[in-house]
């Protein structure tokens, strides 16, 4: 499958980087068909056995696919939303998404989810709908615009659909957020999503609500436990394939609830809210020893390094290196300038022998243990922008790329210069 990208304008590219496309996966390895190979304790006056977590309500929806389990448990320790107090410096957000979420053979779904528990980060998981359609009832998918049965990422088999279903219940409970990436990835002319209406758009979703709702009645697997949400009231934005058909898609997405959208390219500058929501896209990065900026994710640096085609070998590490340190650049000059939040897309693939998978682990592990650092999912960046003054949020739109107020945080945030450090002339005594 091609995949094809609105580069940003203004941005000047260098002839090697005209291959640079949209993130999504290729049709080589998007096609899932066939891919898998006690007792109460005593009491004590010196230690108490605490009490055995109480099981937590289920009311089964529908074919009991899904179930509505209460609010979603929070990751200890996390903050939830709250109002950013006069003068303080913004904490720096840093979201990782993953495109088309499935488990399959190579485990990369299951393996970042350890590597978020193990830096305190929650993630967003763009799940695509077909993922959870095994291929023997590939005509119940009616895909806008081509003919019934059609996906161009294939669809999935019985083992893989009971392998993700393991990773979305596990991940929802560990706080992150299950989107989507809708179903059958169509990109281009001659029906792609580019060119499809609202009424299309709404389609797409509604097909990709049902999918995740009715897994159990298409697999046959009916003693499985059910995903532990209400998925009309969990999904609440997405990103489209290819980045295509943005303006249309949040036309419907507006209309059907959802609170932001990733499908765009942006600059590293706050978000703002378009067509009633949040964009929240990706944004565009250095590509380290180059002359340009691309966007934050895999597929891009894949396509700009190889032509998203198989690489050199011995150039693997290299590019690696490349993506590594372009996310890291453009988390530096925010963290260290507009604290504008840093959006990062990825797809679970090994292209170049899995040298992008390593550098996005790597990163991880270096932002999300910073000071002031938050690493969250869309829906938790949505909550807290929401929370936020609008006034405050207007200023920090001012900001530039890498741009940090000129008079320090506390003056830029409330309007008037900063205090004084006691004990320096014109300081406040103490007591005063």
């Amino acid at each position: 499958m091609v995949a094809t990208l609105r580069i940003a304008a203004g941005v000047a590219l260098a002839a090697a980087c005209s291959t640079a496309l949209a993130g999504c996966s290729t049709g080589d390895t998007g096609a899932r068909t066939g891919d898998r190979g006690s007792k109460e304790g005593a009491y004590s006056e010196k230690q108490a056995v605490p009490a055995p977590a109480p099981k937590r309500a289920v009311r089964l929806i529908g074919d009991g696919s899904t179930a509505y389990t209460g609010p979603q448990p929070a990751r200890p320790g996390r903050p939830g939303p709250q109002r950013l107090e006069a003068g303080r410096k913004p904490p720096q957000f840093v979201v990782f998404s993953w495109d088309g979420a499935g488990e399959d053979s190579q485990r990369l779904f299951s393996h970042f989810r350890e590597v978020a528990k193990a830096n305190n980060a929650t993630m967003t998981y763009f799940l695509s709908g077909v993922y959870m359609l095994p291929g023997a009832k590939r005509d119940l998918y009616r895909p806008p615009r081509h003919e019934p049965g059609r996906s161009d990422i294939g669809f999935n088999d019985i083992r893989g659909i009971r392998d993700t279903v393991a990773q979305l219940r596990g991940a929802w409970l560990e706080g992150n957020e299950i989107g989507t990436h809708f179903n059958g990835h169509f990109c281009g002319p001659g029906g792609g999503v580019g060119e499809w209406s609202v009424a299309d758009w709404k389609s797409e979703i509604a097909q990709a609500k049902a999918f995740v709702k009715s897994w159990k009645t298409n697999t046959g697997l009916v003693e499985e436990e059910p995903l532990p949400f209400d998925y009309d009231r969990e999904l609440v934005g997405g990103r489209t394939p290819c980045l295509e058909g943005q303006e249309n898609f949040m036309r419907a997405a507006r209309e059907l609830g959802f609170r932001y959208d990733t499908s765009g390219v942006a600059d590293q500058v706050w978000p703002a809210r378009k067509s009633g929501l949040w964009e929240l896209s990706m944004q565009l990065v250095p590509v380290p020893g180059r002359a340009f900026e691309t966007l934050t994710m895999d597929y891009n640096f894949y396509a700009n390094q190889s032509g998203a085609r198989a690489g050199a070998p011995s150039r693997h590490a290299y590019w690696g290196r490349q993506f590594r340190d372009g996310l890291l650049r453009g988390f530096e000059r925010a963290y260290h300038g507009n604290r504008a939040p840093l959006i990062i897309g990825n797809h679970f693939e090994s292209w170049n022998g899995g040298a992008y998978m390593r550098s996005v682990e790597e990163t991880v592990k270096t932002v999300c243990t910073k000071a002031e650092v938050r690493c969250v999912s869309f829906r938790q960046l949505a909550d807290w922008l929401d929370a936020q003054d609008p006034e405050t949020l207007d200023r920090l739109r001012t900001l530039r790329v890498g741009e940090a107020p000129a008079q320090g945080w506390t003056a830029f945030l409330t309007g008037g210069p900063a205090p004084a450090p006691r004990g320096v002339p014109g300081a406040p005594a103490a007591g005063q």
